[in-house]
């Protein structure tokens, strides 16, 4: 009996193939679809969820998401997110080198391979266009999902209720700002 992994030889390819067509097909539909999210805003929590989900869920291509956070549930936000940066993760599974012979996903590969979820908790909660290829060398390092899926969920709740705080504590800060408003 050998210790062969279930998802190796023919079914890893295919699972590869199948995950980077995922990554290319929810990424085109999300950017052709980025005018109408806005709308998903009046249903409140399931709404900032599945806007939150579908402004991760882009490879590069920009989708609005954070503008609106502060307005909405910090950690329906958080869960969306994380679910959307999966297909970063998978893009890194599926093997497409589409970033790897780039510097900064090697610095990031290094990284993470060091510093495991540690790394990408970091990544997720600090703001910046990096977190699709940190997800992409999780995905590569083949980190575990649910490990990958848990601390990006941690990082995004905590960066989604610094938003929402600052939200909130700027929204007091105009208000007392302009007293005739309110």
């Amino acid at each position: 009996m050998t210790d062969r992994p279930w998802l190796s030889g023919w079914k890893l390819t295919l699972a590869r193939i199948l995950a980077l067509a995922a990554v290319i097909g929810i990424t085109v539909l999300v950017f052709s679809l980025r005018d109408q999210a806005a709308k998903l805003q009046s249903y409140g929590y399931p709404g900032i969820f599945l806007l939150s989900l579908l402004a991760n869920s882009t490879l590069i291509l920009p989708a609005p998401g954070i503008a609106l956070t502060f307005a909405f549930g910090a950690i329906a936000a958080g869960a969306g997110a994380a679910l959307g940066e999966l297909t970063g993760y998978l893009a890194g599974f599926s093997g497409q080198a589409v970033v790897e012979d780039s510097r900064i996903y090697t610095r990031l590969t290094d990284w993470t391979n060091r510093n495991g979820g540690w790394a990408i908790l970091i990544l997720a909660f600090i703001p910046n266009p990096f977190f699709d290829i940190a997800g992409a060398a999780a995905g590569a390092l083949k980190m575990p999902l649910l490990k990958f899926l848990s601390w990006t969920l941690c990082g995004k709740i905590l960066k989604m209720l610094v938003i929402a705080y600052a939200g909130s504590a700027s929204l007091d800060w105009l208000l007392n700002l302009f007293p005739s408003v309110r």
